[in-house]
């Protein structure tokens, strides 16, 4: 019988195992999730949560993100590879209804999965966008 838990283990915990995601991920994204991953040695995978609070202002709303990500892995973990996954939000998350955010969840696992597979083409490497603004006037000062 399979377990669904959500253990210890199936947990991003140090900053180096977040660090280690970041350079060169594989990359998923919704409206309201962008998902970075990359294959691990472990024998599951494993999540790894940043509710900002610049997207989402209230605890209550992150804390209630955070819950609906950790059920919708633990409910499709065993549909994944051995992978390292950092669940980011973007704007506008705390509104959206427990529905969308689960349905849209469910169908980046299986996403990122896919991307993450062996002959999974690689992703392009991240440039800096140039700035294209107006120079900040300077300030006159008297």
């Amino acid at each position: 019988m399979e377990s669904f838990s959500f253990g210890r283990e199936l947990r991003l915990l140090t900053p180096s195992h977040y660090s280690r995601i970041f350079n060169e991920p594989a990359r998923a994204a919704t409206p309201f999730f962008t998902l970075l991953a990359k294959p691990n040695e472990a024998d599951q995978p494993r999540l790894g949560l940043t509710v900002a609070k610049k997207r989402c202002k209230l605890a209550v709303q992150r804390n209630r993100i955070k819950r609906l990500a950790r059920e919708s892995f633990r409910l499709n973990q065993h549909k994944l590879d051995n992978i390292d996954i950092v669940l980011m939000v973007k704007s506008g998350v705390d509104e959206q209804s427990n529905e969308e955010l689960t349905k849209q969840l469910n169908k980046l696992w299986l996403k990122i999965n896919e991307r993450c597979k062996p002959g999974a083409p690689k992703p392009k490497p991240y440039k800096k966008r140039p700035y294209k603004g107006k120079k900040p006037a300077k300030t006159q000062q008297k």
